[in-house]
């Protein structure tokens, strides 16, 4: 009994400030987004009016191709690398443990700071490093380009959540025995024949982990807008958060992007759920 006691001192008062600061908060989104509610002043019930405008929404379903267009390409790319460097840092070189601090340095900084050192560097360093090397391509702000902002964003979205990922794999790859990597060798197994083989294979449930996570990260990308380009040029980079949070909280949308938020929500769980089938189908083969 005294166990139960502590247990529930400890566990309840976590519990009700979740509930405060988290679920009240999306019982009310989701409630408001049945009315016509401003933000201030009175409101009406509307029904499902919100979630049926969501789908006649240029500008949100514009925000939805860039949103999924970031997390797919920034998703692939960070794995890919984080697996690279992963491997290399598990092979036997020096300072390999002082690598792997170093690696994770950008994953402790904060987004917005980073965001406004890239915004810097894309408006003002490397254009003056093409100036005086002649190149057309590094003289030009790519963030100022409606074509090619969202490269930028991409850059600095892989160059920190890197970290993370690559910190996930080394967990994986320390698990596979050394013995398998050396009788592969004996049957005369290369490079690849062990990656493809072993590796990749062990280390299924950390690749599901950080495609799924990484996925769900960036579909919510929204400090690395604000700090880089606000959404701009125009609306080219605008993600749905970023659309979610003006138009709820600067435009007076309140009820609209509830609905929309809604919606978002529902959209990140239902290709959460496909990730995991689909890689853990995958792994199953395995």
């Amino acid at each position: 009994m005294k166990k139960n006691h502590v247990f529930m001192a400890i566990a309840l008062p976590a519990l009700a400030l979740f509930f405060i600061f988290h679920t009240y908060p999306a019982l009310q989104g989701i409630f408001y987004s049945f009315t016509d509610w401003k933000g201030y002043g009175s409101w009406n019930f509307v029904g499902v009016k919100n979630y049926l405008n969501v789908f006649k929404d240029n500008r949100a379903g514009a925000a939805y191709i860039f949103t999924f267009q970031f997390a797919i390409v920034t998703t692939i790319v960070v794995n890919i690398i984080s697996l690279l460097i992963a491997i290399g840092l598990n092979s036997k070189i020096k300072f390999r443990k002082t690598l792997r601090a170093i690696y994770f340095l950008p994953y402790i900084l904060s987004i917005l700071i980073i965001g406004f050192i890239f915004n810097f560097i894309f408006a003002h360093f490397l254009p003056q490093i093409g100036t005086v090397l002649g190149s057309e391509l590094l003289s030009k702000n790519i963030l100022g380009n409606p074509d090619l902002a969202w490269i930028g964003i991409v850059i600095v979205a892989v160059w920190q959540g890197v970290a993370f990922n690559t910190l996930l794999y080394l967990a994986g790859l320390v698990t596979i025995s050394e013995d398998l990597y050396e009788a592969a060798s004996i049957d005369g197994a290369g490079i690849w024949t062990k990656f493809w083989k072993i590796t990749f294979p062990m280390i299924a449930p950390f690749f599901t982990i950080n495609m799924v996570l990484s996925m769900k990260n960036y579909l919510m990308v929204f400090d690395q807008i604000v700090a880089m380009t606000g959404g701009g040029p125009g609306k080219s980079t605008e993600s749905i958060s970023l659309l979610i949070y003006r138009g709820g909280f600067e435009g007076g949308q309140f009820a609209y992007q509830s609905a929309n938020a809604v919606v978002y929500f529902v959209v990140i769980v239902i290709i959460s759920i496909i990730q995991l089938k689909i890689l853990n189908r995958r792994e199953a083969a395995n």
